[in-house]
């Protein structure tokens, strides 16, 4: 047996992927981009408009993967950069802790938060943002709203996949829940 170093870059092929999609539940990590005033309240939530998993164009959060070797924080700041632009300068703590852990099942039933791909289960954060976002190619909008309108029955109608408890749960976490 070799004792080389495996220097891949943490990308599966679509068939390793979906062989792993399959047989162990996958580590992501979910980011709630939050601009805030000079006191640190949260006065916005942004929120994307892409393809979600089931294949419905839905709002919701920064999410993603976390690579073989990669450090949480570097998920999600690689995350956040590849959806808000490179100017959303993150301020991400030097250890950063997750609020909640989401599971993620292809059934709702299960837990409330839902991927019809796979069981994931997701570190959760809280990140504040510059107000200069723009949305790259991979979200076909960012929208920053008040914590009234985060979780009213109007934009709640336009996530999928239990963001809308998310958001519930970040604002609560940061005391900004109405």
């Amino acid at each position: 047996m070799s004792e080389q170093l495996d220097t891949k870059t943490g990308w599966l092929s679509r068939d390793e992927l979906e062989n792993a999609r399959a047989n162990v539940p996958l580590v992501y990590v979910d980011a709630v981009p939050v601009k805030v005033d000079e006191l640190g309240r949260v006065t916005h939530v942004g929120l994307l408009l892409r393809q979600a998993a089931d294949g419905t164009i839905s709002r919701m959060v920064v999410s993603g993967r976390v690579l073989y070797g990669e450090r949480i924080r570097d998920a999600v700041l690689r995350h956040l950069e590849k959806d808000l632009g490179p100017l959303a300068l993150p301020r991400i703590p030097p250890e950063v802790a997750p609020f909640t852990v989401v599971e993620y099942f292809p059934d709702a039933e299960v837990s409330g938060f839902q991927d019809p791909r796979h069981h994931a289960v997701s570190l959760a954060f809280v990140v504040p943002v510059a107000g200069d976002c723009q949305p790259t190619q991979q979200a076909l909008d960012l929208r920053w709203f008040t914590p009234e309108e985060a979780i009213s029955e109007e934009v709640r109608r336009e996530m999928t996949g239990g963001h809308d408890r998310l958001i519930r749960l970040a604002l609560a976490h940061v005391g900004q829940l109405p």
